[in-house]
């Protein structure tokens, strides 16, 4: 028996301020102050005293050009590598699975991935947010695109994880319309535009309660699908990507440093013992689909390319970008 490698793991943030320059990265303001999720101005009372000094244009570019030199460098690990497949863990926010039926794991093992224009918020509330949002348009554009899958190898997934006690949704098609979560497409977009890869996207219920894994679960399942794996009899290479995070849209550098090391440390204790409370914030839950790969890649060694934190109000607002990879 033949048993496929894993190659590569690597993550990457998929946050807005990585689709567009950073001259518009104070734009976001109109959004944050409006974000029904959050109390603007109680978040800006509680602001580092220092915050200005993340806000001149200078360091605003400086962090711009760090996260678009660290998705060059995930591009040149993933053409080195050469994979014949990526597993891809990220989560769905709103795009396929909705509040009357959000499973917590779900697998798609469709015979095609069809990447299509986001049409915007479902929850009318962030939707009037972002309406006012003069970036908005600009950020959704989207080349629409059918990219292949390996149904055989996801159907391998499915298998191993029910078999390892993961009860597991599965779908093969996609709500008529629409596409594939941007966490998903984020990786054709800015990591692979010019590669087509076989695609496996595992989803992770990391934004919306009461159902999110805890960040033990989250590393557990990355494990499971390294055993699914380490079982698929090919001879086929294998990379795993986590997209999204780490803390958004309110910055919180401490427990991101938290978690990195936790990773980097391959200590699922530490993982294990993230404080949820701070992690359930926002879209900081995307970290979970970090500590699945973490749980993927215990064997390996991970290198942080770059921890980018990218404030774009005196709040402290913004998306905190991180880029690292596994070999």
């Amino acid at each position: 028996m033949t048993i496929a490698q894993v190659v590569l793991g690597f993550g990457s943030s998929h946050a807005p301020q990585l689709r567009l320059g950073h001259e518009r990265w104070p734009d976001m303001i109109q959004k944050d102050t409006n974000d029904p999720r959050f109390d603007y101005n109680e978040v800006l009372k509680r602001a580092k005293p220092d915050m200005e000094s993340s806000l001149t244009p200078e360091v605003m570019k400086l962090r711009d050009e760090s996260n678009h030199r660290s998705l060059g460098i995930l591009r040149q690990k993933l053409e080195a590598a050469a994979p014949d497949a990526i597993v891809i863990i990220g989560d769905d926010q709103h795009e396929q699975f909705f509040d009357n039926n959000m499973p917590m794991f779900s697998v798609y093992h469709g015979d095609s991935l069809p990447i299509r224009e986001r049409r915007g918020q479902s929850d009318p509330k962030l939707a009037a947010a972002w309406s006012n949002t003069t970036w908005n348009k600009t950020e959704q554009q989207t080349a629409e695109a059918n990219h292949s899958t390996d149904v055989g190898f996801a159907d391998h997934i499915i298998h191993s994880l029910v078999e390892d006690g993961f009860d597991i949704a599965v779908s093969n098609q996609l709500r008529e319309g629409t596409g594939v979560g941007q966490a998903f497409s984020f990786l054709y977009q800015f990591i692979m535009p010019e590669l087509e890869i076989p695609v496996v996207p595992v989803s992770m219920n990391a934004l919306y309660p009461p159902n999110q894994p805890t960040p033990r679960r989250a590393f557990h399942l990355g494990a499971a699908v390294r055993e699914a794996i380490n079982s698929w009899d090919s001879s086929k290479k294998v990379a795993v990507m986590a997209s999204g995070g780490l803390s958004h849209f309110i910055i919180d550098e401490d427990l991101d440093h938290m978690t990195l090391d936790a990773m980097a440390r391959r200590d699922e204790e530490a993982i294990a013992a993230l404080p949820r409370e701070r992690m359930m914030q926002l879209g900081t839950t995307e970290t979970l689909n970090w500590l699945a790969l973490s749980g993927a890649m215990t064997d390996e060694k991970m290198t942080l390319v770059d921890y980018v934190p990218c404030y774009r109000t005196p709040a402290g607002t913004g998306c905190a970008m991180a880029f690292a990879y596994w070999e």
